[in-house]
């Protein structure tokens, strides 16, 4: 009766694990650089996406708050080249759309604006003064800073309210009583500041006085700049395609029409570019991360010769000592993926706090992060597991 042939015992997946965190364990230092590597790499992958998602939800949330259902027109260009004009009827016209909500309009009064009359007339800090209707705080979604908004009576004396960054740039915070500025050679009181306008930052720069008050008092002809129009959601791109027919029916095509959340997106768009640019660095640093998991395995490998050496002679098979070192990189690598998330989910929490955003980390970042880790450990150590496999007991004790 013949023995059967013994088989190669098997090491349990807690031995192995054991076993494989010996190196990790005797060469702590060098275990921590090597896992800074590629937790570094990790972090800068998942903190560049997750600020990106974090953004990306803040401007949801502000296209939410504002709505996606604002278009705006404004006059274009002659077939001459030259700035073209919207007819004085066209906010009227608009209204006669069935989808429209609300209309309201700016027109474009040539004068300047000064914090006073001492002011030397080239300082104008490039502010502008607009005629404004009426609804245009409920139209483009304004909110009042400080003050009032013009009313049916307001709109036609000398009064005025000034965007943010006009406020800012004239040095006034407040409406106090009596607060007046220099606008068409004329006193003008503040009667509101508006806060910043998302939708309409062409606003924030402006002087807004009274439609009649800037006809009578600054030779205003009445021709609107900017029409802006609220439709219902679901007709905004039908609304779009006859805008410029009915804002203007002899020429068409000398009107602009644009929708102002359309900039919003383009903006988001460059910051998507630009986040494929830091991930493409983030993947350098989780390269030059794998690389130094490499060197350390080999260097491992180099030292520690008499152990595998002994370990061969004490009945170690070549795949014993190759799932060791195979099992040391990948946990090498793990603990650096994990700590790397950790880290690029911290810095993603403070940046969207500090910038007042939902912090966002999408779930593919980090398991995406922790799968990298797993590929570059295997890779990383695969060479260094092989190498330590050839060696032949004998060889392994002689060179030790």
């Amino acid at each position: 009766m013949t023995a059967s042939p013994l088989k190669p015992a098997r090491l349990a997946v807690r031995d192995l694990l054991r076993v494989g965190a010996i190196g990790l364990r005797i060469r702590r230092l060098r275990a921590f650089l090597s896992a800074l590597g590629i937790a570094i790499g990790i972090a800068a992958m998942v903190a560049v996406v997750g600020i990106s998602a974090s953004s990306g939800a803040q401007l949801d949330r502000q296209l939410a708050t504002l709505g996606t259902n604002l278009l705006t027109v404004g006059p274009g260009n002659t077939i001459f080249g030259k700035q073209a004009s919207l007819p004085d009827e066209a906010p009227d016209m608009i209204k006669r759309i069935g989808p429209v909500q609300k209309v309201a309009s700016t027109g474009r009064v040539e004068t300047k604006v000064y914090r006073s009359d001492k002011i030397p007339a080239v300082q104008t800090g490039g502010l502008a003064a607009r005629a404004a209707s009426l609804t245009l705080p409920d139209t483009v979604g304004a909110k009042l800073r400080s003050g009032t908004w013009l009313n049916a009576a307001t709109a036609r004396y000398p009064a005025v309210v000034l965007g943010a960054k006009a406020a800012q740039q004239l040095g006034i915070t407040s409406v106090n009583e009596g607060r007046q500025i220099w606008l068409g050679m004329q006193w003008f009181t503040v009667v509101g500041i508006l806060e910043p306008v998302q939708l309409a930052p062409e606003l924030d720069t402006s002087a807004l006085i009274g439609w009649d008050v800037a006809k009578e008092r600054l030779g205003f002809d009445g021709h609107p700049s900017t029409v802006y129009t609220r439709t219902d959601d679901d007709a905004v791109l039908d609304v779009a395609a006859v805008l410029a027919a009915t804002a203007n029916p002899a020429a068409p095509n000398e009107v602009r029409v644009s929708r102002p959340s359309d900039a919003l997106a383009a903006r988001q768009a460059t910051d998507d570019a630009f986040t494929g640019l830091l991930l493409g660095l983030g993947a350098v640093a989780l390269l030059v991360g794998g690389v130094g998991v490499a060197n350390t395995m080999v260097i491992s490998v180099l030292e520690r010769r008499a152990e595998i050496g002994l370990r061969r002679s004490l009945g170690a098979t070549r795949g014993h000592v190759r799932t060791q070192f195979l099992t040391e990189s990948l946990l090498l690598a793990a603990l650096g993926g994990a700590g790397g998330v950790l880290l690029g989910v911290a810095v993603t929490g403070g940046y969207a706090i500090t910038q007042q955003w939902p912090p966002t980390v999408p779930a593919w970042a980090w398991a995406g992060g922790i799968l990298a880790t797993v590929v570059i450990g295997g890779i990383a150590g695969l060479y260094p597991a092989i190498r330590a496999a050839r060696l032949s007991p004998t060889e392994a004790l002689a060179t030790a």
